[in-house]
């Protein structure tokens, strides 16, 4: 199956808050918060969306292609991406910016309040999509992940345009967007991918039921976090995945974007969706018990048994196959 991810590509400056963001709050002063908090660790990683869910992808044996914008500063990170099997021929390169940056600060509760510089994501609403598919001789799915607006809507129209399966991932760029934006981009998806927020969000915002936005999208998927995964579409029973079980939880970034790897790589594979919900999960769990996005590694002989520890012997047997020789 031949997957492209468009999106954010960016590096990521991830620190820790020893404390509680909602003890600082003041519920009568949020309309002139004016904060500072000392945090006690910072690291630099690799991130972005759709870096997050190509390397994720990748890990699990697929080939996928990058598709985003990005500053002359990428090379080191083109080459672990490529050194990890992810096709970054078609990614663009600014001449005059650097690769997006994220500042995220998450406390002891897992609260996260962070910061996205664009950058050169500025400049991804000048990439097409034919000439990928073209040099790829067809291209079964796309990813739209959160990116400069202009791009994901100029990328969902061009799916529908072009009949390429398409699916829709507004994630963060959901409070940039307006309503009429949100319905274009998700209009036709093959599939829309939220977090339960973003999903009440995307219903304000459209001002849809699950039943009218389900007659623009085939299938819903909204990841609850420790509550697991849930999926319903047109014409199947609503599916409930539970979050795989973790050793230990670090750090929640790139959470959701494992998810999406496990669950398309799973798609790709064959699997029904609650399999691949279920790869999703799991490999969503090995993101939350390291530090960074793209810090873990798949061992399959370990992946297959932790699958059957969370969802039986079926389950490992099913995705053996992908995995192991």
């Amino acid at each position: 199956m031949k997957i492209a991810v468009s999106g954010s590509i960016a590096t990521d400056h991830l620190m820790h808050f020893p404390g509680r963001f909602a003890d600082q709050l003041i519920a009568d002063q949020l309309h002139q918060v004016s904060l500072s908090f000392l945090v006690d660790d910072l690291v630099l990683r690799r991130g972005g969306v759709a870096a997050n869910i190509t390397f994720g992808m990748a890990q699990l044996g697929l080939r996928p292609v990058l598709l985003g914008a990005v500053g002359a500063d990428f090379g080191d990170y083109r080459s672990w991406l490529e050194r990890h099997g992810v096709d970054c021929d078609s990614v663009h390169v600014s001449e005059v910016a650097h690769t997006a940056r994220f500042v995220c600060t998450t406390d002891q509760d897992m609260c996260q309040i962070a910061s996205f510089y664009a950058g050169a994501m500025s400049e991804a609403r000048n990439i097409e999509i034919a000439p990928v598919a073209a040099r790829l001789g067809g291209l079964d799915l796309v990813v739209i992940g959160p990116d400069d607006p202009a791009a994901m809507l100029r990328h969902s129209q061009e799916c529908r345009d072009r009949g390429y399966a398409f699916a829709a991932d507004p994630s963060q760029q959901l409070a940039r967007m307006d309503g009429a934006e949100v319905l274009s981009l998700i209009d036709g998806a093959q599939y829309l991918v939220t977090n339960d927020y973003e999903k009440s969000l995307l219903q304000s915002k459209t001002g849809l039921t699950d039943e009218q936005i389900l007659d623009r999208v085939q299938v819903w998927v909204t990841t609850l976090g420790k509550r697991g995964v849930e999926i319903s579409g047109r014409g199947i029973d609503r599916i409930h995945v539970p979050a795989a079980r973790e050793t230990q939880v670090v750090d929640p970034t790139g959470v959701g974007d494992a998810f999406r790897a496990g669950f398309f790589a799973g798609l790709s594979w064959g699997l029904g969706m609650e399999r691949a919900a279920q790869v999703g999960a799991l490999l969503a769990t090995l993101v939350l018990e390291t530090v960074g996005t793209q810090e873990y590694d798949v061992r399959a002989d370990e992946f297959v048994k932790r699958l059957g520890e969370s969802y039986g012997d079926t389950a490992a047997d099913e995705v053996r196959q992908h995995l192991l020789p």
